[in-house]
């Protein structure tokens, strides 16, 4: 059969494209794409065009045949349909540090576990203390969340100012405030408890649970089962999301065989492969056997988490902060941030999360439960700290359930995460910029 060889890219084409592979080969690309689209949002609603803003997210749409379809706009398709992928792929992260990461042992999960209930009290105080006996009081929860995607963007840009230590403490307290973030949601933002449709979810995360514990490595089967869980969930009472989360977690995290066995045994199939020569359908045959045989050394959780992230980081996150940053500030005056709920939620991130993260850690380490991540410095804490403030993504999804039929306050608690976060960012940057830069043995 005859071959033809690989025609190169038309320069022109390698040009015009080398700037975008540039940017998603960075690590902080969905960071700033993330602010990016938040910022066009804002820009949008307060735009001579910002009713197209509200025309196109709160168009109905309709789902199912039948008397009884789905009736929900795009944005609550985004918030509540797509944003279950995003808790899909947060339950896998969670579940790798958990099996095989950073918290797979008491003695590594115990600092930013601790960080983690410092960063998550303390802003819920602060607000709290703001809003109480005020209709604003269910958004307590609101600045409890990190937002790792644009937290870790913000390390990244201070390389060779911030120790590898520090940021595996800061990606794994953000692992603690998603689990965190997943309670409060399941426990707090439901909508009234049906004991049927949880019982029949209790009964699809079995077989979930089961599928993990044979090994089920077929995707569809985890789709179909996690699609069931979002509907028991969403006529349970329970925020629907959380199936991503459940789903996630039931993932296999571990290889079948281990890799060195399944290696031992190619190499002699391979060399025998290379001596003898076959026609083409033969050797087709044997080269999917040796990629069956690869398979059993990656697990499905890692092949799904490289399957989803591109998607989750890079299209549903910023679709999401598109569809959910728009906040009109017409009729606003300066004042305004003055009012209990943005300024509960403002305090929280930029001021609650810093200290509520740096004085429990600071505390556990002088007690000697743990040794400084990293080496670092009082000053290096600090700033990671006060990066963790940046809430974002979670606080903007906690906040449109606690207020998803008051726009007013939705508007306010918007404001407020907005603006903390944009604080919590130039803060900690400022303050790692500033900080001593770490030895090279403590990076």
């Amino acid at each position: 059969m005859e071959t033809h060889p690989h025609r190169p890219v038309p320069r022109i084409f390698q040009v015009a494209t080398a700037p975008l592979q540039a940017f998603f080969r960075l690590e902080a690309s969905s960071g700033i794409l993330l602010a990016l689209c938040a910022v066009a949002a804002m820009v949008w609603a307060n735009s001579p065009w910002a009713d197209s803003y509200g025309a196109l997210f709160d168009a109905p749409l309709v789902l199912g045949p039948g008397e009884t379809p789905f009736h929900f706009t795009f944005r609550e398709l985004i918030n509540d349909g797509l944003m279950t992928v995003f808790f899909f792929l947060v339950g896998m992260e969670i579940k790798r540090e958990l099996a095989t990461g950073e918290l797979r042992t008491l003695s590594r999960a115990m600092l930013p576990l601790i960080a983690a209930l410092g960063g998550m009290v303390v802003p819920a105080a602060v607000y709290a203390a703001l809003n109480a006996g005020t209709p604003a009081i269910k958004g307590w929860a609101i600045p409890m969340a990190t937002d790792i995607a644009f937290a870790i963007g913000c390390l990244t840009l201070l390389k060779g100012r911030v120790s590898h230590g520090l940021v595996v403490f800061l990606t794994a307290l953000a692992i603690f405030d998603d689990i965190g973030g997943i309670l409060v949601i399941a426990l707090f933002y439901g909508t009234g408890l049906h004991g049927e449709w949880l019982l029949g979810g209790l009964a699809l995360t079995g077989v979930l649970w089961a599928c993990n514990h044979y090994y089920v490595r077929n995707g569809v089967v985890y789709a179909l089962l996690g699609t069931a869980l979002w509907y028991a969930l969403h006529h349970g009472g329970i925020h629907a999301t959380i199936a991503g989360v459940v789903t996630g977690m039931m993932i296999p995290a571990r290889p079948t065989r281990r890799g060195r066995d399944v290696l031992e045994e190619l190499r002699g199939f391979i060399d025998e492969l290379l001596r003898e020569p076959r026609d083409e359908a033969v050797r087709t045959q044997q080269l999917l056997h040796i990629e069956e045989q690869m398979e059993d050394i990656e697990p499905p959780l890692t092949r799904f988490v490289h399957l989803w992230h591109g998607w989750v980081a890079y299209g549903i996150v910023p679709l999401f902060a598109l569809a959910n940053s728009g906040i009109s500030v017409r009729g606003m005056h300066p004042a305004d941030l003055l009012a209990p709920l943005p300024l509960g939620v403002l305090l929280g991130l930029f001021v609650g999360k810093q200290v509520g993260i740096f004085f429990f850690t600071w505390g556990a380490v002088k007690a000697g439960l743990s040794e400084m991540p990293g080496g670092a410095g009082l000053g290096q804490l600090h700033g990671v700290a006060v990066v963790a403030g940046i809430g974002f993504t979670v606080a903007l999804f906690v906040a449109g359930l606690a207020f998803f039929d008051e726009p007013a306050l939705l508007a306010q608690a918007k404001l407020g995460i907005l603006l903390g976060s944009l604080l919590s960012a130039v803060g900690g940057y400022l303050l790692l910029r500033l900080a001593r830069a770490p030895r090279p043995q403590e990076g």
